[in-house]
C-alpha cells in the first residue's frame, strides 16, 4: 500500500544523453542530473548538480534506470538518493520520448523504487522509508511523483 498523495515531487533538469552504444549488457546511455526542484508536503528543497542517471536500453526496449543524487532541503539537510527502475512502452512512444517530443505519460511505463539517506536529524524519516515514484520524461527534464510505501 503507497501513501494516497506524494510526499513530494522533484522536477530535475537534465543534461542530453550520453550514448556509449552497444554494450555487452544492453545500449549503455548516462543522462547527468543539472539541478531542480523538490516540492511537497513532506520535503522542499533543490537537487545538487552531479547526480546522473545510467541507463541500459534491454534488447526488449525497457530501459533499466539507475539513478543517484543529492537533495539539498530549503533548512540546508543534505538528502542521498537512490533510485531503481524501468521506463517501456510501446517502441513508437519511446522513440517519440529519445527524440525530446512531448508525449503524455500515460503512453509508457516510467516507475522507480527509491531509497533515502541522510544524517540530518530531522529528516531521519527518510532512512526508514521506501518509496515509489511515478515518473514522466520531458526533453530535458523528468518528474517524479513520490509516494511512501506504507
Amino acid at each position: 500500500m503507497m501513501s494516497p498523495d506524494p510526499i513530494f515531487t522533484i522536477h530535475a533538469d537534465l543534461a542530453e544523453i550520453l550514448h556509449f552504444g552497444p554494450t555487452p549488457y544492453g545500449e549503455r546511455r548516462v543522462v547527468h542530473i543539472l539541478g531542480g526542484r523538490v516540492e511537497g508536503p513532506r520535503l522542499t528543497g533543490r537537487i545538487l548538480p552531479g547526480g546522473a542517471d545510467w541507463q541500459i536500453v534491454r534488447t526488449d526496449g525497457a530501459s533499466d534506470v539507475q539513478a543517484r543524487y543529492t537533495i539539498e532541503t530549503d533548512a540546508g539537510g543534505h538528502i542521498l538518493v537512490n533510485s531503481e527502475g524501468l521506463r517501456h512502452g510501446p517502441p513508437e512512444v519511446l522513440a517519440r520520448l529519445l527524440r525530446g517530443e512531448a508525449v503524455d505519460p500515460s503512453e509508457y511505463n516510467f516507475r522507480t523504487a527509491m531509497r533515502f539517506e541522510t544524517g540530518d536529524k530531522s529528516l531521519d524519516w527518510l532512512n526508514r522509508i521506501l518509496a515509489i515514484a511515478r515518473g514522466a520524461r520531458e526533453a530535458m527534464a523528468v518528474r517524479l511523483e513520490v509516494f511512501e510505501v506504507l
